[in-house]
């Protein structure tokens, strides 16, 4: 799948708290998807930085973007696990997250894959690995 069908997918299938995370296609490769979170004042909160739920569900959208990239199109999945190390805050000032998603493994049913998050500056924000079963 490119970026536009990527970002079609997107639109299509998440529902509609998660495409208001407004995330961006950025890059495919191979093994996985790239992604910007756009930072904005609703994800951040009263401590000053971007709360773990966004975190979270960005890197839980990108990994199902980027098992369909892996398979060329959508197939129904869920997501069995999803383990999330935070190591640096996103605050409110940051612009956007990079979101990094790369299939580790891919089988009959079950799909392991990775997530980094990272600061404007390639600092890592937060990682988190994933399995989701294909249904």
């Amino acid at each position: 799948m490119d970026i536009a069908a990527l970002q079609s997918l997107y639109a299509d299938i998440f529902a509609e708290w998660v495409r208001e995370l407004e995330l961006e296609v950025r890059a495919t490769s191979d093994d996985g998807v790239t992604l910007a979170l756009p930072v904005r004042a609703r994800h951040v909160h009263a401590g000053g930085v971007v709360c773990g739920q966004t975190l979270m569900a960005a890197a839980d959208t990108a990994l199902v973007l980027a098992i369909s990239h892996r398979l060329g199109g959508f197939r129904p999945q869920t997501t069995v696990q999803l383990q999330t190390s935070f190591l640096r805050p996103v605050g409110k000032d940051v612009a956007e997250v990079t979101v990094e998603a790369r299939i580790l493994k891919s089988g009959r049913s079950l799909v392991f894959g990775e997530v980094t998050l990272r600061l404007p500056d390639g600092q890592v924000a937060a990682h988190a690995t994933s399995t989701s079963a294909l249904l």
